[in-house]
């Protein structure tokens, strides 16, 4: 359905521009760029990425307005998606199988701590043939910190390949581990380098063409989402309106192509009471974005992943360690046979089951 640019929810100056550049409804703005909207409405890039962010909100909501989606419907189709592993047990059993595909996943954390880490483990990991209890897809890297190291993307393709042709048994799998090598690994990752946000929500604003050309990707990894936003702002509230329209983006292209974004998040210090705490960037505003919510932290030595936010699984923490092959379980041979965490993981697929089992125990020294 067209609507009159008069309908969408921006400002005044910016409607007239568009009027007076001959636009008169949503439908001439579809199929435009950001470079080209700005250039014959005579606005800036910023402007021209708000208006095309509103024309796609106005966009989804007619499209939500007929469709007919029941809970049972609902509940089949996530049961189809399954879940990206993350090769620790612990943190696998705590999330049901992994991080699901269809919804929004934020890592926070310190510095150091590991979320870039995880996100290579999980660009890896999406790939994975199905027939080994993974997704066999594909993934998009935006890489907005210039932190996306290939070489340490080697190293954990290389572990992950020996993991998965130690379990091969039968003929499905051996045939399976002809096309998982580390060459089609890395070539299964598309990668976007964005220096400031602008960049980034152009990519973003581009993507779901790109998804329905490449309908295997099931991973979308956005390393960090706070860093392009951490820059002064003349107007908060433009940042606050950019985040909002960048947060229901993400959201529909994760039910819309059946796939798992994740995002990683900086801490900020925050005064209440007297007393600095650390909290995770963006505001409170954007802690509602989000799924699920991780929080990667010290404590000591120890590294630990907790769950603080997600609507279907109980709040839980559980060690974890980098290793020179990735994100695994941490060594608890030393502690008490009571106080070892034990993962349950008797209500996922066998298959699942089978590969998740298999790395309970690290494989490597510490990273």
């Amino acid at each position: 359905m067209q609507r009159p640019v008069s309908s969408l929810s921006l400002g005044p100056s910016m409607k007239m521009k568009l009027v007076s550049a001959g636009f008169q409804s949503t439908a001439d703005l579809l199929h435009l760029k950001p470079l080209q909207l700005g250039r014959e409405a005579g606005l800036s890039q910023q402007e021209a990425l708000e208006v095309l962010q509103a024309v796609r909100r106005e966009e989804r909501g007619d499209a939500g307005g007929t469709a007919s989606l029941t809970a049972l419907d609902l509940l089949h189709k996530e049961e189809e998606l399954r879940s990206i592993v993350t090769f620790s047990s612990q943190l696998d059993a705590a999330l049901g199988g992994g991080l699901p595909v269809g919804k929004t996943t934020e890592i926070c954390g310190a510095p150091g701590v590991g979320k870039t880490q995880l996100c290579l483990q999980l660009a890896v990991d999406v790939q994975v043939p199905v027939c080994f209890g993974g997704l066999g897809g594909q993934v998009v890297y935006v890489d907005t910190e210039g932190s996306f190291l290939v070489q340490r993307v080697v190293d954990i393709a290389a572990a992950a390949v020996r993991h998965c042709s130690l379990l091969a048994e039968d003929t499905e799998q051996q045939a399976a581990m002809t096309t998982f090598t580390m060459e089609t690994i890395l070539s299964n990752m598309f990668l976007v380098r964005c220096h400031d946000y602008v960049e980034l929500l152009a990519e973003i604003h581009l993507l779901p063409d790109f998804l329905s050309q490449h309908p295997k990707v099931r991973l979308l990894v956005i390393d960090s989402v706070a860093f392009p936003f951490r820059q002064p702002f003349e107007d908060l509230s433009q940042r606050t309106r950019l985040l909002n329209g960048l947060a229901q983006q993400l959201i529909a292209m994760a039910t819309r192509h059946d796939v798992a974004v994740v995002m990683t998040n900086q801490m900020t210090t925050r005064l209440r009471g007297g007393q600095s705490q650390l909290v995770p960037a963006l505001g409170e505003s954007w802690g509602h974005a989000p799924t699920i919510r991780l929080l990667l932290h010290w404590a000591g030595p120890q590294r630990l992943a907790a769950i603080f936010k997600s609507p279907g699984h109980m709040d839980a923490t559980v060690q974890y360690q980098i290793t020179a092959d990735g994100f695994r379980d941490a060594d608890q041979s030393e502690q008490p046979e009571s106080k070892r965490l034990r993962p349950h993981i008797s209500c996922l697929p066998e298959s699942q089951q089978q590969l998740i089992g298999g790395w309970s125990e690290p494989m490597g020294g510490a990273y």
